[in-house]
């Protein structure tokens, strides 16, 4: 017997159906967190070799777009099949990567260590030195007992912070270290799929096109591309250029720390350096904790050491950022804060580095669909129009 089917309550079917389903999905999560996040973790656990190589295909292909498209391209190579020069070209890129993870390691991996180590064992010599400085301060200046008291307790708090901050450092670099050695295999597996997906990684975009237009239709599958497109456009040129543009602040710091012959110029220059990968704020977390260590050895240096990075931020705000990154943010002061805040609390340090990319992307979707309701109502889409 043919059965008639009435396409709108077909339809009405299959989403109670899809409602019905995600809501036993959603219970069954709620009343076992434990269960789930085991499970989710086992998951990404298997995966983990997969993600760490698509991380570094991902990094690793800005540089081999560098040598294909500057180096490559030259006349010279123009009788070099194309698989030809894929190959080379990650070839050299490999090889770059490797000379500077290695002059990394042997150069400047033991000196931060050994700087942290003569931090750490220093501190007490100067909180020492930092207290009788400012008992005789307090003294000199005749302050009231009950003000003494208060700022004698705030100076011992602030002190057993930094205490408990330094003897903190060496268990922090050790179980880095520790989760790079236990990871090891999972990161020689993901170096392996990474040559993989970079070798064909055409093959695999064309792979996920096809895909995605044989599950959808072609306006969604049109609208699916096109967001593909540009969450690589907005992540890859900011990740890109922050990273760029950090490490030159990081040198530059080096240079400037060097001549001035501030301590702890190496320790300081890499805090400095990694900071700036943080959008807007980066500097001033930066520049805080190597204030604190620089004060312990000399107050008037670390005043010094303020007015160094002030200079060298204004430099990198308008000098060096504004050329490698241009406006590949995109949106203001107001909601990068906001986005650092809330992405901070949930992802932690690289919720930080990757929260504001990830909301300038989350904006120019809500803008577009916005903006797309209003030019069908004839409404005007400036927003100075509505002010």
């Amino acid at each position: 017997m043919k059965v008639n089917w009435n396409t709108k309550y077909t339809t009405i079917a299959v989403y109670m159906l899809i409602v019905i389903c995600c809501s036993i999905a959603f219970y069954l999560v709620a009343s076992d967190l434990t269960i789930f996040t085991s499970k989710l973790n086992l998951i990404i656990t298997t995966l983990q070799p997969f993600i760490i190589g698509f991380i570094m295909a991902y990094l690793l292909n800005f540089v081999l777009n560098f040598y294909e498209n500057r180096l490559l391209s030259h006349k010279s190579f123009d009788k070099v099949k194309p698989k030809g020069k894929r190959a080379l070209g990650m070839f050299i890129t490999y090889v770059t990567t490797f000379v500077v993870l290695y002059l990394f390691m042997h150069f400047v991996l033991p000196q931060l260590v050994d700087s942290i180590v003569g931090l750490a064992n220093d501190v007490p010599y100067y909180v020492k030195d930092l207290t009788e400085v400012a008992n005789d301060l307090m003294n000199k200046f005749n302050i009231d007992n009950q003000y003494y008291d208060l700022a004698l307790n705030k100076w011992n708090e602030f002190l057993n912070y930094v205490i408990r901050f330094a003897t903190d450092l060496l268990p922090v670099v050790g179980n880095v270290v520790k989760g790079i050695a236990s990871s090891i295999w999972n990161i020689v597996l993901g170096l392996i799929i990474s040559i993989y997906l970079l070798m064909d990684k055409e093959k695999f975009y064309g792979l996920g096109k096809k895909l995605t237009y044989g599950i959808f239709n072609k306006r969604w599958a049109d609208k699916i591309l096109e967001l593909t497109h540009r969450s690589n456009d907005t992540f890859g040129k900011f990740l890109s250029g922050k990273i760029l543009d950090s490490f030159i602040i990081g040198v530059l710091t080096f240079f400037i720390l060097t001549v001035c012959k501030m301590p702890y110029t190496l320790l300081i220059s890499v805090i400095i350096g990694i900071t700036n990968i943080i959008p807007f704020f980066g500097p001033f977390f930066g520049a805080i904790p190597s204030f604190i260590i620089i004060l312990f050895v000399s107050p008037i240096k670390a005043l010094w050491f303020l007015l160094i990075i002030l200079i060298i931020q204004q430099i990198d705000g308008n000098i060096i950022g504004p050329k490698i990154l241009g406006d590949s943010i995109g949106i203001s002061a107001f909601w990068i804060l906001f986005s650092l805040l809330v992405a901070g609390k949930f992802l932690g340090l690289m919720g930080m580095i990757i929260g504001v990319p990830l909301f300038a992307l989350v904006y120019s979707i809500i803008k577009e669909i916005i903006e797309e309701q209003l030019e069908k109502k004839n409404l005007p889409k400036d927003t100075n129009n509505y002010m």
